[in-house]
């Protein structure tokens, strides 16, 4: 098995699915992340994940140097309940800005994985639709 490839990214779950969340620093990936967690999901890793192919599936984990940690800009360093690996369901690019009312998911593909990814969207049900994902997926109609 290839040694894990290592993201700038943070990454929380939902009953073992996880959203990967990208962006360029500062673009609000711990924000978003500890805003997930607030809505009940639990930190897999902040600033560096680690992703590998188990299994059949693409599994996200924290750098074991930052277990357990988050930043909150302007806060500080904070503590979080983790747990160590999550299949990846979900990937999030806050760099770019969905546009379209009902758009389809993109892909973002690793080491021949389809994953699917949606872009940032500025409005407060942002976070909350995607643990909806997490939870349910989407709708099919």
């Amino acid at each position: 098995m290839p040694a894990p490839d290592t993201l700038h990214a943070s990454c929380v779950a939902w009953e073992g699915r996880a959203v990967v969340i990208m962006g360029a620093a500062g673009a609000g990936k711990s924000a978003l992340a500890l805003t997930l967690m607030a809505l009940g999901c639990t930190l897999v890793a902040d600033d560096r994940v680690q992703l590998s192919v188990q299994d059949g599936a693409v599994m996200a984990a924290t750098h074991p140097n930052i277990q357990g940690l988050i930043e909150a800009r302007g806060v500080g360093i904070l503590n979080a309940t983790t747990q160590p690996t999550a299949r990846v369901a979900l990937v999030v690019d806050l760099d770019r800005v969905a546009v379209e009312r009902l758009p389809q998911p993109g892909i973002f593909t690793y080491l021949g994985y389809d994953l699917p990814l949606i872009c940032r969207i500025d409005a407060p049900h942002f976070a909350p639709a995607i643990l909806q994902i997490l939870k349910s997926g989407w709708s099919d109609r």
